[in-house]
């Protein structure tokens, strides 16, 4: 028999950001629960909420646990009974501990012969019972960003708990937590629907809620809150602005979504339009209305919990909140256009960028000089864009309006630039040095921004690193595993043949001028997180450990070609019958070579085998090729000329003894070139990291 469960916990208001996670994990933690305690899952664990309710149903779940049955196996037969078949004590005292009667033993033949076995089944209990015990603990492992307690209550929680339904099969589920008694009943919307209504099955809840004017379904709400955002601007001629993350928060604000359109003065339209949508979105979760031509209108889209009953009452309500918050950017605006940016780099002395890495004004120096390293090798033409960018890109920090809306940090700088007259690519530039601003996002579209970024990139991550504020497990204040992502894909889109070491070893180098650390050990540390960022993207997006692993431990330098090289070193693993015998004559090459601590030179003259001198020159003859096919980028070319050598190696192996202990000289020689062949195959690739 399956059943059907449902359980809502009924709150105060939850904030919007807290849902999203909140909700997964308790999804999370009861699937793992019923998974833990035999109960099968046959249709599903799904999770919804709103601000007012977290809620979970569990669809088509076995009414009981499964039977745990416990074998054990016990004493030798010839101990367990005497020689007329009469249990010992032995026997008895094997019985009792599994709790059986010893004539219910049997005995089995194993290899050592004849033992007592016993088998028992322990019979599940009904899901009821286990999730009355298991629910109150997974509510409270739901890992907030903050909870509270109140009143007498003990219970931690997001916030004070006003109800808890908790049903299964129409039936309560007994249980107390937040100082609540569980029931079948809920409460409809606060304003439109107040009252209790009781609750017997999951489609019955969906059914009354919707009745009640509660949207459960998080997606549902986000839906209409869109459709009646474009209705909304629709009655002006224009449509709201397309906001993903808007959209989820004011659908995460409220349980039944409504729409008002409402107007601000023509004159803020003089605003910067990052403004205007900045302290729309961010400050009052309103939308932005464009109209056909993409130009804003000055109007807005707000979202409303209840369907309003005067709307000209809400819509002055939201003017008049609206109208302020733009009073107050536009003064910013008006008080920062009274100094150019460059009259702010020596502000910058004033702010701490990092206690033990100086100011804003020191980075920027570090980032600049750094910044002209990578133009003289990539962009020489640009290079006073980049010394002017690099020195104004920071300057909107101390500015009026990035100090009150600090979500606009290179937006500002980059329009003060704009109506200053400088070149348009500084000005993107100075943007643009932040992107990408989280995984996936979208990289710098000049070179001037891309060359910037990486350049304050890097000197934030070797300064971290020189001051020892290395990540830990899930501590990264500074963002240090998204910045290097971000420079590893700001290489790959452009392409640039760029040494990350020498990079590394630029700004541990221009850092040492402003702090005293271990250069070496930095550059080390710096590398080596570098390298194991770039193995976590690739393992990530689907790429298996072997072939990342082959290539990455024997070159991890030229970033923009590794994920090339790691492509066709996968592609000759599948394609060529050669791979894994030459994977085997690899490992062994480099066992033989492990124990040697000296290089030995090679001299044919030595030779006494055919094998030896048929090595050699197959050695010889495709050393070159090789390394012209790596330079050129031509690596399945490359890993088929090494798959050429396979069989030499092989004959090689058959016929000499390499490690001979009768002639030292020889046996020198024959380390020597093996030594040799090893480094043309870790020119390429690491076989030895293949699991074959």
């Amino acid at each position: 028999m399956v059943a059907e469960f449902l359980l809502e916990i009924g709150t105060e208001e939850i904030p919007s950001g807290y849902l999203a996670d909140g909700l997964k994990a308790l999804r999370q933690f009861a699937q793992g629960c019923l998974e833990e305690n035999r109960i099968e899952i046959a249709g599903g664990i799904y999770s919804f909420g709103t601000p007012r309710r977290l809620v979970l149903i569990g669809k088509a779940i076995a009414e009981r646990q499964e039977d745990l049955v416990h074998e054990v196996t016990g004493p030798p037969k010839n101990v367990a009974y005497d020689k007329e078949g009469r249990p010992t004590k032995a026997a008895i005292g094997f019985a009792t501990r599994q709790g059986i009667a010893v004539e219910e033993l049997t005995c089995i033949e194993t290899p050592k012969g004849e033992y007592l076995f016993a088998k028992t089944k322990i019979p599940g209990r009904p899901t009821r019972d286990i999730l009355a015990e298991a629910l109150p603990q997974i509510l409270s492992k739901i890992p907030w960003p903050k909870s509270m307690r109140w009143g007498a209550i003990n219970t931690l929680f997001v916030r004070p708990v006003h109800w808890v339904l908790a049903i299964i099969n129409g039936e309560v589920i007994p249980f107390e937590f937040g100082g609540v008694q569980t029931g079948n009943v809920t409460w409809g919307h606060r304003f439109m629907a107040p009252d209790p209504v009781q609750i017997y099955s999951v489609q019955g809840y969906f059914q009354a809620m919707k009745e009640s004017f509660v949207l459960v379904d998080q997606k549902e709400r986000e839906e209409v809150a869109q459709k009646a955002a474009g209705l909304a601007a629709s009655a002006v001629g224009g449509v709201p602005v397309e906001d993903v993350e808007l959209t989820a928060t004011v659908a995460n604000l409220v349980e039944y979504p409504s729409a008002v359109c409402g107007d601000f003065d023509k004159e803020f339209l003089n605003l910067p339009d990052p403004v205007l949508i900045t302290v729309m979105k961010k400050h009052q979760r309103y939308f932005a209305v464009y109209d056909s031509d993409l130009r804003l209108m000055p109007n807005f889209v707000a979202i409303n919990n209840t369907v309003a009953r005067d709307e000209s009452v809400v819509k002055k309500g939201h003017e008049r909140v609206l109208r302020a918050r733009l009073s107050d950017a536009a003064f910013f605006f008006r008080e920062d256009l009274k100094r150019p940016l460059a009259e702010r780099i020596e502000d910058l002395k004033g702010v701490i960028y990092q206690a033990d890495l100086g100011t804003s004004f020191a980075k920027i120096q570090r980032s600049g000089g750094l910044a002209e390293y990578l133009a003289q090798l990539f962009i020489p033409e640009k290079i006073e864009d980049v010394k002017t960018a690099s020195l104004l890109c920071k300057c909107d920090l101390v500015t009026h309006m990035v100090t009150e809306f600090p979500e606009l940090q290179g937006v500002m700088g980059k329009e003060y630039a704009r109506m200053e007259g400088y070149p348009e690519e500084v000005c993107n530039a100075v943007h643009e040095h932040y992107l990408p601003e989280r995984a996936g996002g979208v990289l710098p579209s000049s070179a001037v921004g891309a060359v910037l970024g990486l350049a304050d990139r890097m000197d934030t991550i070797t300064g971290c690193f020189a001051v020892g504020l290395i990540p830990t497990g899930n501590t990264d204040p500074f963002a240090l595993r998204r910045h290097a992502l971000a420079i590893v894909h700001i290489l790959e889109e452009r392409g640039w043949d760029l040494s990350l070491t020498a990079f590394i070893d630029k700004a541990v180098s221009i850092l040492g001028g402003d702090v005293r650390f271990d250069a070496d050990r930095v550059s080390k540390g710096v590398l080596e997180f570098f390298r194991e960022r770039f193995r976590n993207m690739l393992i990530r997006s689907g790429y298996e450990s072997d072939p990342i692993e082959a290539v990455i431990s024997v070159s991890f330098d030229r970033i923009c070609g590794l994920r090339r090289r790691i492509d066709q070193l996968k592609k000759f693993a599948s394609e060529s019958a050669e791979f894994q015998t030459l994977t085997l004559t690899f490992k062994r090459v480099s066992n033989i070579l492990k124990k040697q601590q000296q290089s030995f030179d090679v001299s044919p003259v030595l030779f006494r085998e055919d094998c030896e001198t048929s090595l050699w020159d197959a050695y010889q003859t495709v050393k070159d090729d090789v390394y012209n096919c790596m330079e050129n980028a031509r690596y399945f070319d490359a890993y088929n000329l090494l798959a050429g050598l396979r069989r030499p190696v092989d004959e090689f192996f058959d016929g000499v003894e390499v490690l001979t202990k009768s002639d030292d000289q020889l046996r020198q020689n024959r380390v020597g070139l093996l030594q040799n062949l090893s480094g043309l195959f870790l020119g390429v690739a690491d076989f030895s990291k293949f699991s074959v």
